[in-house]
Parts: structure tokens; C-alpha cells; sequence
């Protein structure tokens, strides 16, 4: 099973949206459709998809100020985690000054453990608390869309509300517990990497490479 996965960094902090599909299908998944719905029609239109499903990692505004607008014109089925739909729900009270973006209900609410079979694709929900407190993260075919849980050569914030270091780090280690180190990670924001790479080099994860005492 092969994955197409287009990235496309949008809206004032360029936060990463991906188009995923499968080789050969015009059904389309699209992860995080941080803003500009009408930039994320015309890349499903220069491919020929047609979007059935809209994945949220997470609740924070830089994510979700275009699932409303693509939402409705494409009839998509918007998932995300149960523990922040507030923040699509109110959005208009969670975007900074100068940035737009409409409220919307989700349709499916996630925990983590979940295996979502859409558009020909069977995805894991995983359950990555630590940046936000309900941050969940999709796996599919060698591929996992961290959000903004696990960057090249960084990992999320956690000096915002419902934020936790020693959270965020569990998270990262059930991911490189559960994964392949050649997983590709689709981060929320900045360029592509793998689970082992960023074990063995990233900074902040020295921790997790320190052996235990027997």
C-alpha cells in the first residue's frame, strides 16, 4: 500500500496541512487544514481528489482556521479529539488579532486507540498528550502526522495551557516504543523526519536515550 502525502505550509506561522491518499484512489484524507481552504480545493483539484475526511491532531487555532470552509464544501467528515473540540467549536475566541477562521462541530471524537479505515486507508489513532492536553497523532503505512507533539530537531511547546514536559516526553517515548525508527514523521510545522533520527540526534530527547540502571 502506497500513501501520496503533499504538504502544504499555510496561514501566518506556515503550520503544515497534508493531502494523503492512496496511489491510485481519488479519495483524499486532509490532516490539519491550518487556513487558506481555497489554496488546499485547488492542490485536491491539480491531483484529481476529492476529500472524504478531515484528521485534527489537535485544538490549537493555527491547525483548524480552515476546517469549517473545507468542511463545507466538500462534505468531509471532520475527526478530532474529543478533549478539544472547544477550540473548533468557539474558534473565534482562541485566534489572535487579524486572523480569521469559522466554528464548526466535529463529527467523529477520538480518545486514541482508534483504527479509522478512510479512503481506502487504515490509520491508528494514537493518544500523544504533552503540547496539548488531548493531542492525538494518525499512523498509516510507515507514516506517522505528529502535529505539533514532534519536529525535526525540536519537540512542541509546553509552556502553553494543558501543557506538560514530562507528558510530552512519555508521548514521544510510546511513539518510538510503538513505531519502526524509519517511520516518517509529517510534523505540524517544518520539514519531514523519521522516528530514528530524531532519537538518536534530536536535542531535546536526551533523556529517552539514556539507558536505565539495573
Amino acid at each position: 500500500m502506497t500513501l501520496r502525502i503533499s504538504q502544504l505550509p499555510l496561514g501566518p506561522i506556515e503550520t503544515n496541512a497534508y493531502i494523503v491518499n492512496l496511489e491510485g484512489s481519488n479519495q483524499a484524507v486532509v490532516v490539519d487544514p491550518a487556513a487558506d481552504a481555497v489554496a488546499i480545493q485547488s492542490s485536491l483539484a491539480h491531483s484529481d481528489l476529492s476529500c472524504v475526511a478531515i484528521f485534527i491532531t489537535h485544538g490549537h487555532w493555527d491547525h483548524l482556521c480552515a476546517v469549517a470552509d473545507l468542511a463545507d464544501e466538500t462534505g468531509a467528515t471532520v475527526y478530532m479529539p474529543v478533549g478539544e473540540r472547544d477550540f473548533l467549536e468557539n474558534l473565534s475566541e482562541h485566534v489572535p488579532p487579524g486572523v480569521t477562521g469559522r466554528s464548526c462541530s466535529p463529527d467523529v471524537l477520538l480518545v486514541g486507540e482508534e483504527r479509522l479505515n478512510v479512503a481506502g486507508i487504515s490509520f491508528d489513532v494514537l493518544s500523544v498528550p504533552g503540547h496539548s492536553s488531548a493531542h492525538v497523532a494518525y499512523s498509516a503505512c510507515g507514516h506517522v502526522f505528529s502535529g505539533d507533539v514532534l519536529f525535526a530537531g525540536s519537540v512542541g511547546r509546553t509552556d502553553l495551557p494543558g501543557a506538560d514536559w514530562n507528558t510530552l516526553l512519555a508521548s514521544i517515548r510510546n511513539m518510538l516504543e510503538t513505531l519502526a525508527p524509519e517511520t516518517v514523521v509529517y510534523p505540524g510545522h517544518g520539514p519531514v523526519t523519521t522516528l530514528g533520527k530524531e532519537f538518536s540526534s534530536n536535542p531535546f530527547l536526551g533523556d529517552l536515550r539514556i539507558e536505565p540502571e539495573r
